[in-house]
């Protein structure tokens, strides 16, 4: 029995430190519907449960045992690459906010919504039949490249500490914030099938691609909200190539796919914005 023992506690306590040694990045699939900061709690649950510490609280703030963050909030509604920080890697998320990022959005003409998207309650109903691919094509030309956006009302961007979107939940009044510069590097029309669109779109930090397609939709005469979102890229971590799945996220995977701090800056080639010929 002690020979038993003595053999299943080394193990545990090499895999946690093994935990606790890591720093870097990785990447994990954000499936629809949970937050991404619920999808991290998951994952730290997950990992810490592996490497032997009983009923882990991913949530506890202070003196966790792992510390670990994501870099880029997904909208409950959205999934595809959530790149995470552990360890020191946590210190190189702030790259991760401000680099390219890569998204599948589709979405639909004649509606809008109070939160732009799917989840929210229809506001406004107008006619889009009048829309052609070609009208489509055109008007995502003036949202190339360098521009000024208005974030959504319903967003992770915090008021007096607490998140707009929660304030609004809540009942409170919430001003709309100044309409900021962001930056699209490729903006294309995929597919076209009224009231249905498909965009494919490349963007810097800070962009919000539900205001975009409501600011679309308004362009061309009618409303849009988003009806489905994915996010494809982030930074170097892609989906079909980075992106670890639930099942996955083990620590021999985690170790497999970690892009450790002494590999460089993590901050990919930022692509130019096509200049746009009109």
């Amino acid at each position: 029995m002690s020979g038993s023992v003595s053999n299943t506690v080394p193990a545990i306590t090499s895999s946690l430190s093994q935990l606790q040694a890591l720093n870097g990045l990785f990447a994990i699939y954000k499936k629809q519907g949970p937050t991404s900061a619920d999808v991290l709690n998951v994952l730290k649950e997950a990992l810490l449960k592996e490497a032997g510490v009983k009923n882990p609280n991913p949530r506890k703030r202070k003196n966790q045992s792992l510390k670990m963050g994501h870099g880029g909030t997904l909208d409950s509604a959205a999934s595809g690459v959530l790149v995470v920080g552990v360890g020191n890697g946590t210190k190189m998320l702030s790259t991760m906010l401000t680099g390219s990022k890569k998204y599948v959005a589709v979405g639909e003409f004649g509606k809008a919504t109070d939160t732009l998207d799917a989840t929210g309650s229809v506001t406004l109903e107008k006619a889009f039949e009048h829309i052609t691919r070609l009208d489509v094509e055109e008007k995502l030309k003036a949202f190339t490249g360098d521009i000024m956006q208005v974030p959504p009302l319903y967003s992770a961007l915090k008021k007096d500490g607490q998140r707009l979107s929660v304030l609004l939940k809540k009942g409170h009044k919430v001003d709309a914030k100044p309409a900021r510069p962001v930056t699209v590097y490729s903006l294309t029309l995929q597919e076209f099938k009224p009231p249905l669109f498909t965009l494919d779109i490349e963007c810097g930090g800070g962009f919000y691609v539900r205001s975009l397609v409501d600011d679309l939709g308004k362009a061309l005469s009618s409303c849009a909200h988003v009806k489905e979102l994915v996010r494809t890229k982030q930074g170097p971590f892609t989906l079909e190539e980075h992106a670890l799945h639930e099942e996955q996220w083990t620590l021999e995977h985690v170790l497999r796919s970690l892009k450790t701090c002494s590999e460089g800056d993590p901050e990919e080639d930022h692509p130019k914005p096509k200049k746009v010929v009109t």
